[in-house]
């Protein structure tokens, strides 16, 4: 089998006509899942587009509190935004729970997206955060829902000459919280057999006055439970009303059977999960609304 051609562009641009011009190519931001399915024969693509040379494509800007995570960004250097830790630390901690140190100095936000695993850690934080991300293509750019790109395991929604250019998160809001937590069978370096990212607000008084509730590998895609939400909202997060979430969230399931778990597992294991992971973004947000009494 030939090695696939190799391009190195210097604009978005030039990837879009590359893409456009070429439907078996694929583009590597870091390359932990691209170059392991190459060698594996999963995938054969005809050229390798790499994005690290073009501007932008790498780091975190912040813009009036928005922040903008270049595709290529690794998801260590994520750490290094204190702006972004501070305002989206369950995003942070979810894209540094992906495979080991090494791994993570390479793998992306954009790659990790991409490749459309229903077990990514970083997409259910970012879409309980109501993170977007530019798509580039033949027809210009667009703004779209993360939780829009992901199709089915291995498939995303993108048009042929898209990839994505950049993830958007929005200014974390007064008295917000964020927290993501998952099951696996070991410590680190496995895959989430069930993730739950969480975000809300919380009012002065304590009444959580808007929450998102986004469960992993219980589904095709990363299910944004917005019952499970409707729970929370209007109530102190008491009792009954994390009961009330529990069960929206385990109706909200439709998980497999594998080697990794069983779907009365991951089902039960959801509800626990997005319980604990609530009980964290509510902590996160209480410090925001004390620090700025």
């Amino acid at each position: 089998m030939p090695s696939p051609a190799f391009h190195a562009p210097g604009t978005v641009d030039e990837v879009v006509g590359l893409l456009a011009g070429d439907p078996q190519a694929r583009v590597l931001a870091g390359g932990t899942d691209l170059i392991v399915q190459m060698r594996s024969g999963r995938i054969a693509p005809s050229a390798v587009i790499d994005l690290k040379r073009i501007g932008g494509m790498s780091g975190v800007r912040v813009e009036a509190g928005t922040f903008a995570i270049g595709a290529a960004t690794a998801c260590t250097a994520l750490k290094d935004c204190a702006e972004l830790v501070a305002a989206w630390p369950g995003v942070v901690e979810a894209a540094n729970l992906i495979g080991s140190v090494q791994v993570r100095n390479r793998a992306t936000m954009g790659g990790n997206l991409c490749n459309a695993s229903p077990a990514a850690d970083s997409v259910p934080a970012l879409v309980a955060a109501g993170a977007t991300c530019v798509v580039a293509g033949p027809a210009g750019r667009r703004e779209v829902p993360v939780a829009a790109i992901p199709a089915g395991p291995g498939k995303t929604s993108l048009a042929p000459g898209e990839f994505v250019v950049e993830i958007r998160l929005p200014p974390r809001p007064a008295g917000g919280g964020d927290a993501y937590l998952r099951s696996i069978p070991r410590t680190e370096m496995d895959i989430a057999v069930v993730g739950a990212g969480v975000s809300l607000v919380l009012g002065p008084d304590g009444t959580c006055t808007s929450a998102r509730i986004a469960l992993g590998a219980v589904a095709p895609t990363v299910v944004l439970v917005e019952d499970a939400a409707a729970a929370l909202v209007g109530s102190r997060l008491d009792d009954a009303a994390l009961d009330r979430m529990a069960e929206a969230v385990r109706a909200a399931c439709r998980p497999i059977d594998d080697k990794r778990g069983t779907a009365g597992y991951r089902t039960a294991m959801a509800a626990v999960l997005a319980r604990r992971t609530v009980n964290i973004a509510r902590e996160r947000a209480q410090s925001e609304s004390t620090s700025k009494a």
